[in-house]
């Protein structure tokens, strides 16, 4: 299934794609992808829908982050061998844990705002994923039973925050529209290959990222059950799971996000976001 969340900003109602590629209203069902509502039952009470039957929802203006509200969006750093060369970091040996703020997560296609004192924002495309089950201590051959889905993560970073301002790096991951995801919540049956899929972000329609879900260095059932050791894990938490090579602070000479940017990400089976970059007023 591919779940999505349209309309207005805090207007979003629930959605799921048909058959036929249509948006049908899930609100009746559903009251929104909150995490009191991101579990295997309302899944399964989905899947037997007719969605046939379900009202048709037409003249989409706008696409809503695929799941909102999470209690922990959970961040992994250098997580691609590539990614880690670029930065001048050596491969961990450990997966790099951190926190975005929830606050930060917007739609697929929403505007990407560069704060006022920011000098050095950066894109990263990246694979999440969407708890569905509380995990803790959790066997890394069982870990994708506790996963509902996967969605398109742009791990938005402002660097010299990140990097050059003390502390950790929460403050360079956090700010407001660094999150965009979406535009679905892909269940596990509609992924062809999970450990052989295909990242990619142009910028003004040059590439700029590619990567494969192979070349990760910690897998998505390793990462959860790693996780799950110090993080009890509940359903709607996000963890989005790094980014492979060609963020722009790996560029001679770094070359960061401006005014006027549009961004594209596409990941095999997760569908694309379309992003553009303003600065704020």
């Amino acid at each position: 299934m591919k779940l999505l969340r349209v309309g207005e900003h805090s207007k979003e109602i629930p959605a799921i794609i048909d058959n036929q590629n249509n948006i049908r209203n899930l609100s009746n069902i559903i009251k929104d992808f909150t995490p009191e509502n991101l579990n295997f039952e309302n899944l399964d009470k989905i899947k037997k829908l007719d969605l046939n039957s379900l009202p048709l929802i037409e003249d989409v203006k706008r696409i809503g982050s695929c799941v909102i509200k999470p209690a922990n969006f959970i961040a992994i750093g250098l997580n691609y061998k590539a990614h880690a060369e670029e930065t001048n970091s050596d491969a961990p040996k450990e997966p790099i844990v951190f926190n975005k703020s929830p606050n930060c997560i917007v739609g697929p296609n929403d505007t990407i705002v560069i704060p006022k004192n920011s000098k050095s924002l950066d894109h990263e495309v990246e694979i999440a994923m969407v708890i569905g089950r509380k995990a803790k201590y959790v066997k890394e051959d069982e870990a994708q039973e506790h996963v509902l889905g996967y969605c398109i993560c742009n791990d938005i970073s402002e660097r010299e925050w990140q990097k050059d301002r003390g502390g950790q790096w929460v403050k360079g991951k956090s700010g407001d529209t660094f999150g965009p995801l979406g535009p679905y919540l892909v269940t596990k049956d509609e992924i062809d290959d999970l450990f052989n899929l295909n990242l990619s972000l142009d910028l003004n329609g040059k590439r700029r990222q590619t990567g494969n879900t192979s070349l990760m260095i910690f897998n998505f059932n390793f990462l959860i059950s790693h996780i799950s050791q110090f993080i009890t894990l509940m359903p709607g938490d996000i963890i989005t799971t790094g980014t492979p090579a060609g963020v722009g602070m790996g560029m001679t000479p770094p070359d960061y996000l401006k005014n006027g940017d549009e961004m594209i990400l596409r990941v095999d089976d997760l569908g694309e976001q379309k992003l553009k970059v303003v600065k704020e007023k």
